[in-house]
């Protein structure tokens, strides 16, 4: 079949494209801007893309077009071509959900945090137990270097987002999957952008509660509130608590990268990794209780830990000065989307470093943020830093001046920005550890910043 994609270079229809490709299917693509990493993977799959939504967009022959979410509404040139032309047109949920995941072990992770760690986390764990499992990821885990893959029968393992379908369909994307396995690591106030309060998005997580199978099986957490209503409006599926006596850790160190694994009393395992936080052993424990529902036994799950990488901007090391004649460097990215998000993963480097000193540079680039919706906990999410730069884009506009107090300040230049932090590295009398935070590409910042010290 002929495909083309609408909003080609987003995470998810991305990763989509390429399932379609490993299916047999010609795939083209179009988005708004076509940039890597994603268009690189995509041309070196061989789908060939064009940029920019215009009526001419789309090839002759395309038999089924698929409708990325991203800015794609009523009256986007190429979208009303597809109409008027009548040419077959879904989104990229509900196709995985009717020619992709329809016969498999669908596992899904859904919650405001920690998705596409946990999601990662499973797929690792079902791969070195020699299963080979199918997955889509909103990131890429750095143990595989690729977001998606069909893998083999029957495991699929799959990133489950809340965010809206597309712009004919507002439902959330995981009512999509049918999952046997379901993970709920935990549930916020996000999205502002598309739900109203809370209880709107507690709606469409009962709704994917009621999609699993009473055979299946829910893990969640046992202190989250938000989820515990969830649950509390009907469940038909055994379910399995995460940090209670039925599945817990028991730390080893105080930033969390060792610790043990017991489940029903009994230690299974230890884990010794890279990762550091609470938040990742939650993850991790959620990680162990779906892959155990799919077979895998606890023990195998913490070996398979213990060589688990991490995943691109979550936390990850881009920059690293050891030397001499100066004290030590490390630049992170991490993708912070909340501020509960910026606050568990300061709090999880807090612990491995002491008292070395922590700049963070953080960028509220989710539409939540932009809002200004969770203004009053932003400095607050910050604490464990020792000194945080906010840099405010034009795309917010409520006032973030109140955020520039004591060891705060803001910033809304790049360059100066750049120029800034910089000066902060070169002239750095201890260890450093500089996370720069957005779940946006922060104008390039990363790059620049690197570039200019390492001159």
């Amino acid at each position: 079949m002929n495909i083309h994609i609408l909003g080609i270079c987003g995470t998810l229809m991305g990763s989509i494209a390429l399932l379609a490709r490993e299916l047999g299917h010609q795939v083209t693509g179009t988005d708004e801007n076509v940039y890597p990493p994603m268009s690189t993977q995509l041309e070196n799959a061989g789908i060939k893309l064009s940029t920019g939504y215009t009526a001419e967009c789309i090839p002759a022959g395309t038999e089924l077009v698929i409708v990325g979410n991203a800015n794609l509404p009523r009256g986007n040139p190429a979208l009303e071509t597809v109409m008027n032309r009548g040419i077959a047109y879904t989104s990229g949920a509900e196709w995985l959900g009717r020619y992709l995941l329809t016969d498999r072990w669908v596992i899904a992770v859904a919650g405001t945090h920690g998705k596409t760690t946990t999601t990662s986390m499973i797929s690792w764990i079902l791969e070195y137990a020699g299963l080979n499992p199918g997955f889509l990821i909103g990131g890429i885990p750095q143990n595989f270097e690729q977001s998606s893959r069909l893998g083999a029968d029957p495991f699929f393992v799959i990133e489950a987002d809340e965010y809206d379908t597309s712009y004919f369909d507002r439902r959330s994307k995981f009512l999509h999957y049918r999952p046997r396995t379901l993970v709920m690591n935990n549930l916020e106030f996000d999205h502002a952008d598309i739900f109203k309060d809370l209880d709107a998005i507690k709606a469409q997580f009962h709704l994917l509660l009621r999609s699993v199978p009473s055979e299946g099986l829910v893990i969640h957490p046992e202190d989250d509130a938000n989820l515990q209503d969830v649950i509390a409006q009907g469940c038909w599926t055994s379910t399995l608590i995460i940090g209670g006596e039925q599945l817990h850790a028991v730390l080893h160190s105080e930033d969390g990268s060792k610790f043990s694994v017991v489940l029903e009393g009994q230690t299974k395992g230890d884990v010794s990794w890279p990762m550091t936080g609470n938040h990742n052993i939650s993850n991790a424990l959620s990680a162990i209780a779906a892959a155990r529902h799919a077979g895998v036994s606890p023990e195998v799950a913490c070996e398979a830990l213990s060589g688990f990488a991490g995943v691109k901007r979550r936390m990850e090391l881009i920059h690293c000065e050891l030397t001499q004649s100066k004290p030590d460097l490390h630049i992170y990215d991490d993708f912070a989307h909340h501020p509960t998000a910026i606050d568990t993963t300061l709090a999880g480097l807090r612990n491995k470093v002491g008292r070395e000193r922590i700049l963070a540079i953080i960028e509220p680039a989710s539409h939540t943020m932009k809002l200004g919706i969770h203004e009053s906990t932003l400095a607050s999410s910050a604490r464990h830093a020792d000194q945080t730069i906010w840099f405010q884009p034009a795309s917010v506009k409520w006032d973030m001046q109140k955020l520039s107090e004591g060891d705060m300040s803001l910033a809304s230049d790049i360059e100066e920005l750049v120029r800034t932090v910089a000066q902060e590295i070169t002239t750095r009398r201890s260890n450093l550890h500089v996370v720069i935070m957005s779940n946006g590409s922060f104008s390039g910042f990363h790059t620049q910043l690197i570039e200019r010290i390492s001159a």
